[in-house]
């Protein structure tokens, strides 16, 4: 007898993505739980005129903390964890009812691979080939490491699985979408790097970036994308590395700025009151 399966959808303002995510999974799961950390556009709504799924909320903390939450409200052993922005494909549905008709027990999860668009068109160097996440999952032996940014499930390589084939992935359809993610995941990783006793100086501000656009141009073959690959190159090496880095040089010497309000400077100059 085939394990159930819980497909778990974390969200949040996803109104143009969630209704295409839900339907790529209804003939799959036996559970559609859509973990929402409390939108403010129609998500809900669109998610509740659909029917079949259970929705929970809560604020959102951080990516980790949030799916480390949802997780264990799966009604059943097997989750998979799909983006709003993903879809399953139905050679990967198929492969996953074969794997739950008899899950290896020596495996606690499988990594996924992903096929990834920018801007609507498919990028398939740029080091994006090779992108894989670990989402089908046991509810009760898999959770989140608490990192800001980035997170990943903590599992031995030899309890690990991999399909063969792919989720779909629909990055960002703009720049506009682009840039509101990235400023906050280029300050999301500084602080991780920084809590690690990372810093940061003339090579990594002003050579890394370069070097990573080489990897990725030229070694990684990023130029056989046309122009969508060399913008996914640049921003990459020029925005994401170079920003996270200068928002590293920003924690170690940025100086604070003067606050000349004379109400505030005097009230500064007043003695504070015993204890």
């Amino acid at each position: 007898m085939r394990e159930k399966l819980t497909v778990l959808i974390p969200c949040r303002n996803e109104r143009k993505n969630i209704r295409a995510c839900i339907a790529s999974v209804q003939g799959l799961a036996d559970e559609i739980l859509v973990a929402d950390s409390l939108s403010t556009d129609d998500t809900l709504d669109i998610v509740h005129s659909i029917g079949g799924c259970r929705v929970i909320e809560r604020e959102f903390v951080g990516y980790a903390d949030f799916k480390n939450w949802a997780i264990p409200q799966a009604s059943h052993p097997w989750v998979l964890i799909v983006d709003a922005d993903e879809r399953v494909t139905p050679r990967l549905a198929d492969e996953i009812r074969g794997i739950l008709a008899a899950p290896p027990a020596e495996l606690d999860g499988y990594w996924i691979g992903r096929e990834n668009y920018f801007l609507g068109h498919r990028i398939r160097h740029c080091g994006w080939n090779t992108d894989a996440v670990f989402r089908l999952i046991r509810r009760d032996r898999c959770r989140y490491r608490q990192v800001r940014v980035h997170e990943e499930i903590d599992v031995e390589p030899r309890r690990a699985g991999r399909t063969k084939a792919n989720l779909t992935h629909y990055t960002y359809w703009t720049f506009d979408q682009f840039f509101a993610k990235h400023v906050m995941y280029t300050r999301l990783g500084a602080e991780d790097a920084w809590e690690h006793g990372k810093r940061t100086g003339f090579y990594n501000l002003a050579l890394r970036p370069l070097l990573r656009f080489v990897q990725l141009y030229f070694l990684r073959l990023g130029f056989l994308d046309g122009l969508a690959g060399l913008q996914v190159c640049m921003l990459t090496a020029f925005f994401n590395t170079f920003v996270k880095q200068a928002r590293l040089w920003e924690m170690q010497h940025a100086l604070p700025q003067p606050d000349d309000d004379p109400s505030l400077t005097a009230n500064a100059k007043q003695p504070r009151a015993a204890a």
